[in-house]
């Protein structure tokens, strides 16, 4: 991590605070041990005892990538458990994101439920946001995977919701700055909608943070799960595992099951905004001592993607968004703004976040 986190602080030694709150405060809480064992077969039995006489008893959101697919093989193999598999489909995926699905399902036997998001409402708001000139460009992919998973869980009644959340991978969290927005806010996504969209979101799903954090939580007794911060995870052998056991195949780096994430990350936010995710993505990987800073340091001094197929994506991106290549350029040339210059509730989200870590619910820094 660098000063392009704008409220990075680093002691005399050079460590940033990254690293103490690390240290301090995620390690001690951090149990892939026998403690981490015994409450993931405690939870696992709280479930099942629930979930008796049900078609499922939880349900996980599955991307393709590692994190859900290893959530979900320890679902079924480690913990017994029956979930649904849920997968929307916002309009990225690519081949291999849909065949690491497949594999991943039929060789656990489990059903797979997939949301198909209206791709006329998914377009029009990606376009209203890149307009917006906010480097938080994912914001409409994330709120349509995480409000249609709990939308169709409080449809059909599923209180239980495995995530692939985890320390492992992602224990060095990326700063709001980069497109680290926390929670879904929908006073920020209307406005911007309402500024540069053309089409009503009459069917999008967008379920407000407070909704869920607070009515779905509190109310309705709905609860998520983290299991992968309970077990050993090294990224090396969990691919290696995958792939041995169903044929799963790993993808060259974080988030590039979907084309646009992959666009997002590679070129449009370290060109446009001089953020790049990779450094939040290998510092994580550096203080859970799965690869050396001298590794870090040498894939990051490159792009993770060569010229020509960036330049191919640019064009993908265009053409799928029905932009003329100049339009799309014309938007990645204009002034950068953050979501301060709209409508949000960010004061409310950040309020939140501060108490989930005073009560040890968040252990990640929150920026």
């Amino acid at each position: 991590m660098d000063t392009s986190d704008p409220t990075i602080v680093f002691d005399d030694n050079g460590a940033s605070d990254y690293y103490h709150n690390f240290q301090k405060t995620i390690l001690p809480n951090w149990h892939t041990n026998e403690l981490g064992e015994q409450e993931l077969m405690r939870i696992a039995k709280k479930i099942k005892k629930e979930g008796k006489g049900k078609d499922f008893d939880c349900i996980i959101g599955m991307s393709g990538g590692l994190d859900s697919s290893y959530a979900t093989y320890i679902a079924k193999e480690k913990m017994g458990l029956r979930p649904l598999v849920f997968h929307v489909d916002a309009g990225w995926n690519n081949q291999q994101a849909v065949g690491n699905i497949e594999k991943i399902v039929d060789g656990l036997e489990l059903d797979l439920y997939t949301e198909v998001i209206n791709w006329e409402e998914m377009k029009d708001l990606q376009v209203a946001f890149l307009k917006s000139q906010i480097a938080d460009q994912d914001l409409p992919q994330d709120y349509a995977f995480f409000s249609a998973l709990y939308k169709f869980a409080k449809k059909h009644k599923i209180k239980y919701i495995m995530t692939g959340s985890n320390y492992s991978t992602e224990c060095c969290r990326e700063p709001e700055e980069w497109g680290g927005y926390a929670g879904i806010d929908k006073t920020l996504v209307n406005d911007i909608h309402k500024r540069f969209g053309q089409r009503p979101l009459k069917t999008f799903p967008i379920i407000d943070v407070l909704v869920y954090k607070i009515y779905y939580k509190y109310v309705l007794g709905m609860q998520v799960f983290k299991p992968l911060n309970l077990v050993p995870y090294i990224k090396k052998d969990v691919e290696e595992l995958l792939e041995k056991r169903f044929g799963w195949e790993k993808f060259q780096h974080k988030h590039h099951e979907s084309r646009f994430t992959r666009f997002y990350e590679d070129y449009w936010l370290p060109r446009k905004f001089g953020y790049d995710k990779r450094r939040a993505h290998f510092s994580s990987l550096i203080l859970t001592g799965q690869i050396t800073r001298e590794e870090a340091l040498k894939r990051i001094s490159r792009p993770e993607l060569d010229e020509q197929i960036l330049k191919q994506e640019f064009e993908y991106v265009a053409n799928k968004l029905d932009l003329t290549l100049d339009e799309l350029q014309t938007i990645f040339e204009g002034e950068n703004k953050t979501y301060k210059d709209y409508k949000n509730k960010k004061f409310i989200i950040s309020l939140g976040a501060k108490v989930m870590r005073v009560l040890g619910l968040e252990n990640r820094l929150f920026r």
